[in-house]
């Protein structure tokens, strides 16, 4: 990557405004998580280093520390000091949802556990019930080490899960995306907004081939029409995605037997809706837009 295009006069106009609508919504959670400036200042110093280091190599060596502080503005002493740490960081994983992303791609993805029309199917809770259509037998198909109970339990809580009046355990409608549980929610939010935010980088800065990454807009609406258009959203984005979910199962499970180069993939699906502000009408035909 190259930031031979940066100007000694500054960032681009259209790029700082860009950044500012992009990080409003982060600085409204931070704000409401009691992370403040000054956290924040340390946490950016902190990514500054190593995306420099990492990302911005020379001949693919990793550059010194005095490039890194040239490039960041951060000084060379803390550089050195971050560097440091950074090499004894580790991402973790909650298990919760490393395990779960695994069996909700499974139930989703494997033809004897879905409905004629792709929903998840009911399990019930002991092979000795349902066998194969269980959900015992659904958790031990992809981790014999850990017990159903434990993992029901825990689903429970999250939200993922419910039990019907025939004690059966039913996937909700969102799939893996716990309605509880802080942790397993700000893993999905740091995942997704990451992959979003990197394809629309990517695209932005010129990399080839484009990622896909396109919306629909319209500022005009209704509140009635605006809750027509969000149940449209959700139920063609959820077909969306479990028929990709279906396809990719299927890829990973036939890619595992080769030595090819692995690669992990995000396909994701958005809406988002908020009032506008009050102002002139706008132009007929002029409210809308596909980007």
């Amino acid at each position: 990557m190259d930031s031979s295009n940066s100007s000694l006069a500054g960032p681009p106009p259209a790029l700082v405004r860009a950044l500012r609508r992009v990080l409003r919504p982060l600085v409204r959670v931070m704000l409401a998580q009691g992370i403040t400036y000054p956290y924040l200042a340390e946490l950016l110093k902190n990514l500054f280093v190593d995306v420099a280091a990492t990302e911005f190599r020379l001949d693919n060596k990793a550059p010194t520390d005095s490039r890194v502080s040239l490039m960041t503005g951060v000084h060379r002493k803390d550089v050195s000091r971050l560097r440091s740490e950074l090499a004894q960081t580790t991402e973790a994983v909650p298990d919760v949802v490393s395990l779960g992303a695994q069996l909700v791609a499974v139930w989703l993805g494997t033809a004897r556990y879905l409905h004629e029309n792709g929903s998840p199917l009911p399990l019930a809770r002991f092979a000795s019930e349902g066998g194969e259509l269980s959900f015992e037998s659904l958790v031990a198909g992809v981790n014999s080490d850990i017990r159903s109970r434990v993992v029901l339990d825990e689903w429970l809580r999250l939200g993922v899960v419910r039990l019907d009046d025939e004690n059966r355990v039913c996937l909700n409608a969102e799939a893996f995306v716990p309605s509880e549980g802080f942790d397993e929610k700000a893993f999905y939010f740091g995942h997704n907004l990451h992959d979003h935010a990197a394809a629309a980088a990517r695209n932005l800065l010129g990399v080839q081939p484009a990622l896909l990454e396109r919306s629909v807009q319209y500022d005009a609406l209704s509140e009635a029409s605006m809750a027509l258009l969000a149940k449209q959203s959700r139920e063609a984005g959820m077909k969306a995605l479990l028929a990709v979910n279906k396809n990719a199962l299927a890829l990973e499970q036939a890619d595992a037997a080769t030595e090819a180069p692995k690669h992990r993939m995000t396909f994701g699906i958005y809406f988002y809706t908020e009032p506008m502000p009050e102002a002139p009408t706008a132009p007929a035909g002029k409210t809308g837009a596909a980007t």
